[in-house]
């Protein structure tokens, strides 16, 4: 696994729009396959370079599953303006689902998980489970908690057995659409040595 460098973000907007394909989310917010591959590569491609620039993004090297881990306050959201230039006749519904996380989010310190995805290839292997603990080590010294949204019933459990609790009331439901469910991994931070506290003061 490696960092991911902005040369890398074609690649990696090329996996999470295959991805992005079947997410129920995705499907609700852009029932149109056509324009839904279209208005992701489109959001994906701001989305991950920004990401690269003010977050975190981890690959494994032949680029077949990612983690995107945004940091809060420092990280910026998408503007209005590009958002609706981009999705077009889908914007209420992206408006409805980003009130809809936005409600969740914290404006303490701490990591939003927006995107862990594993080509269907390569699942199974620990893939998913090992970008989450390069992460987590990174957490766990700065002692934040982390936030996110998850779009599948199989994700949640996932997230849910490798240490995220529910968050707020769960799950919520959009319009006519799926269910979201909030998560959060607490912090916890690394104890510190009473030798070294000691020095230190």
């Amino acid at each position: 696994m490696r960092s991911v460098q902005p040369g890398d973000v074609a690649a990696v907007v090329a996996l999470l729009t295959d991805g992005v394909m079947h997410d129920p989310v995705a499907e609700w917010l852009v029932p149109d396959p056509e324009q839904r591959r279209t208005v992701f590569t489109e959001l994906l491609a701001m989305d991950v370079d920004h990401a690269v620039e003010w977050g975190t993004v981890d690959v494994l090297l032949d680029m077949t599953a990612v983690a995107i881990w945004r940091h809060y306050p420092d990280d910026d959201l998408l503007s209005r303006r590009h958002l609706a230039t981009i999705t077009d006749t889908a914007l209420p519904r992206f408006r409805h689902y980003d009130a809809m996380v936005n409600a969740y989010r914290s404006p303490a310190p701490h990591h939003w998980l927006a995107w862990l995805y594993v080509a269907p290839s390569h699942r199974g292997l620990g893939i998913a489970e090992r970008l989450l603990a390069r992460h987590h080590q990174v957490v766990d010294r700065l002692g934040i908690p982390i936030d996110v949204v998850v779009t599948t019933a199989h994700g949640r459990d996932f997230l849910h057995h490798h240490g995220y609790g529910y968050h707020a009331r769960l799950p919520r439901q959009l319009p006519g659409g799926p269910k979201l469910w909030p998560l959060r991994r607490a912090g916890r931070p690394v104890p510190v040595n009473r030798t070294q506290a000691r020095r230190s003061t």
